[in-house]
């Protein structure tokens, strides 16, 4: 049995969402999270998962969102993020259908004080919803790990009561993922912080489940933003495993693994790193830093293959008269970005054991 015998194809929403996780994690899988900025990024996302046959998670960051708007819009009270949210969300659920993957539709970290972001996705979704019987979104992260852990939680169960009401997925953040992203800069948080604690999961998941069983935790075991040479970031996704005993030992007897983790600042890892992660129950793996570096690399590499023939509009090797347009016209170049994402995604995809899982 397949994952489209039990989930349709296009994006999911409620429970179609966690059937995906579920499965993943009875197979030993997770699927990748791309954040994406453009109909350009998505579009390579979507095909990258088309061609290796396996789901994928499209998510939004706060600044990415803002991008896709356009930089001509004011980001005044988040309204260009909101407004590119939404712009997003409508662009890849109208393409995910012909592409025949599930898609999870996910925002990435959302701070306290991009809270104004967070509540325009919501009433975007709740507007949706009112027409299509579904969310705009599949799911959302609220990033509080910044806060006090009750703040974190009990501000992130109130939210989750509201999306709960529509089917929409929580996914929250304990401890603190290093580095720097998206404007938001952690690169001199004390290495304690950097590690969850047992007790912490535990609060969340118990404070969480009053409220629905849909949510996700990203745990905190020494991830950073960003890229670094493997072993220059001690990861210890052993103790997610440990995490796993706890929960399972004190509220969910009979569960194998009752979270549903997600693996941040993932650039850089060591295959057997992931590995592991996966094997204690890690059901989603965001991966930006990586697919960025791809995008311009396949632009940068036309540009040197192509060099004399990107110098003038008419004019090149091949004689002065000689027009350049099939060379500078931006549906070559931005596709040989796209083919070098898609190839860079792809081995993420196997990284993750996430390869046919359709």
């Amino acid at each position: 049995m397949g994952l489209l015998d039990i989930v349709p194809t296009g994006v999911l929403n409620g429970e179609d969402v966690v059937k995906v996780y579920k499965y993943a994690q009875e197979h030993n899988f997770a699927i990748p999270a791309v954040n994406v900025t453009s109909s350009s990024t998505a579009n390579a996302a979507l095909q990258a998962a088309r061609d290796i046959k396996s789901p994928i998670i499209i998510q939004a960051s706060n600044g990415g969102s803002a991008f896709y708007a356009g930089k001509g819009i004011d980001n005044k009270n988040q309204e260009a993020s909101v407004i590119g949210a939404v712009a997003l969300a409508h662009h890849v659920r109208t393409l995910a259908k012909y592409y025949k993957v599930p898609v999870i539709l996910h925002s990435d970290h959302c701070a306290k004080k991009l809270l104004p972001w967070f509540d325009g996705m919501l009433d975007a979704d709740e507007d949706y919803f009112k027409t299509h019987g579904v969310s705009l979104y599949s799911s959302h992260m609220l990033d509080l790990s910044e806060e006090s852990l009750e703040e974190n939680v009990q501000t992130s169960k109130k939210y989750f009561e509201r999306m709960s009401k529509i089917g929409l997925i929580l996914e929250i953040e304990l401890g603190i993922t290093g580095g720097e992203e998206d404007g938001v800069d952690n690169t001199g948080v004390d290495n304690s912080a950097l590690y969850s604690q047992p007790s912490d999961i535990l609060y969340a998941y118990n404070e969480l489940s009053q409220v629905s069983p849909n949510f996700t935790i990203a745990a905190a075991f020494g991830n950073v933003h960003g890229v670094y040479k493997p072993g220059n970031v001690k990861l210890h996704p052993e103790i997610l495993g440990g995490f796993q005993t706890h929960v399972r030992d004190e509220v969910a007897k009979g569960q194998q693994k009752p979270v549903l983790f997600v693996f941040h600042g993932g650039s850089g890892s060591t295959e057997s790193e992931i590995q592991e992660a996966v094997k204690n129950g890690v059901v989603k793996m965001n991966i930006d830093t990586d697919t960025q570096w791809a995008y311009w690399n396949g632009l940068r590499k036309f540009y040197e293959g192509k060099k004399d023939f990107l110098q003038a509009q008419i004019g090149n090797p091949e004689g002065a008269d000689k027009p350049n347009k099939k060379y500078y016209d931006p549906r070559v170049w931005v596709r040989k970005s796209e083919e070098e994402m898609i190839a860079r995604l792809q081995e993420a995809f196997r990284n993750l054991n996430c390869v046919g899982a359709l």
